[in-house]
């Protein structure tokens, strides 16, 4: 693999660097957001999901759905 000519250079993407306290505080919400029952299940998801296209799509899942 040849390497990149000048101003080609690769730049790292914002999934290259690692953010731990950012990674915790997200594993926080979504586990306080689970306890609170603030979810969707996957029934209610994959059902929305399927009927994308359709004639007669369904509006969104709404949590607790």
């Amino acid at each position: 693999m040849s390497k990149p000519g000048p101003g080609f250079e690769e730049q790292p993407s914002v999934f290259d660097v690692a953010d731990a306290e950012a990674d915790e505080a997200s594993a926080l919400r979504g586990q306080a957001d689970f306890a609170a029952g603030r979810v969707i299940s996957h029934e209610a998801m994959k059902r929305w999901l399927l009927s994308w296209g359709a004639s007669d799509e369904l509006p969104p899942p709404k949590c607790g759905e």
